[in-house]
């Protein structure tokens, strides 16, 4: 859509060294919603940044994905100089976290929209801002369900799993923001937010976050491939997703019976080493390895 053409980097998503600056780009095939998504050039690489998952990507965007993170799409991209706009229909596993695709899109499917600027809010230094919105349909279950199930006496325990229905939904929407503050020094943000109606499904058991961090190259210490960096994150759970655990609910992540944290507790269980914060650690670690 243009003549003027702008450097690309060649990589696993393509081999040319430069692209039209006005383009619209299709991709089809399997690949992880992250690799064109909610990405930043501080907090999105688990092997070179930070690991955590809530760090990496934002932690309220349960994005379609198998139990290896990965989905089948079709993604549209149209560019243009100082912004851009993506669109992604995806699958839904079968079942929460499972390896298997529902193909029916009557059934399950996945919507990702996402608005990416580049404003100039420093002079000579540059900055991205995107904006998510995502709509997963999907076989769901109600925690709101669930809990009423119980209180009524007809499950021994709220049981998210008993409660699914095909065409429920999960909608939330994510802002990602990066600025370039000085030739080393660089910051992120990422906020997050979904319903938490619905049960979690695909990624992790978040439903609000909010997370900044920042690096440091290491070229004033004549190391320019090093990199000091760190990152807060700040996560939660909505109400009826709290309530569901708290009566005994488990979910495909996160659960060990009478779930009681609050903000703050998080931190001191850990610090004391109880036995609820050290299992909360290490199921939330261990998934999608």
């Amino acid at each position: 859509m243009s003549r003027d053409r702008e450097e690309a980097e060649p990589g696993q998503q393509g081999v040319l060294t430069s692209l039209p600056v006005r383009r619209l780009e299709f991709h089809v095939g399997k690949f992880p919603l992250p690799d064109f998504l909610d990405g930043n050039a501080i907090g999105s690489d688990s092997h070179l940044q930070f690991m955590n998952w809530t760090v990496v990507n934002n932690g309220a965007w349960d994005y379609a994905a198998d139990t290896r993170g990965y989905t089948v799409g079709v993604l549209a991209d149209l560019d243009a100089p100082h912004w851009s706009l993506r669109f992604v229909e995806a699958l839904m596993p079968k079942i929460a976290n499972g390896i298997d695709f529902e193909w029916n899109l009557s059934r399950a499917r996945a919507h990702n929209l996402e608005l990416e600027v580049s404003p100039r809010l420093l002079a000579n230094r540059s900055g991205r801002i995107r904006l998510l919105a995502y709509r997963n349909v999907a076989d769901l279950g109600s925690y709101r369900q669930a809990i009423s199930d119980f209180l009524a006496h007809r499950t021994a325990t709220p049981d998210i799993e008993a409660t699914r229905r095909f065409g429920r939904t999960k909608n939330g929407i994510g802002l990602n923001a990066e600025q370039e503050l000085s030739t080393s020094l660089r910051a992120f943000t990422r906020l997050g937010w979904n319903d938490g109606r619905n049960e979690s499904f695909a990624y992790t058991e978040v439903d609000r976050t909010a997370s900044f961090g920042a690096d440091f190259a290491g070229d004033d210490w004549r190391r320019k491939h090093d990199k000091l960096g760190a990152a807060f994150v700040l996560k939660g759970l909505s109400g009826d997703h709290r309530q569901y655990l708290g009566l005994g609910g488990q979910g495909f992540l996160l659960g060990d019976g009478h779930l009681t944290l609050r903000p703050g507790e998080n931190l001191r269980g850990l610090l004391h080493r109880t036995p609820v914060a050290r299992r909360v650690w290490v199921i939330g670690s261990a998934a999608h390895q």
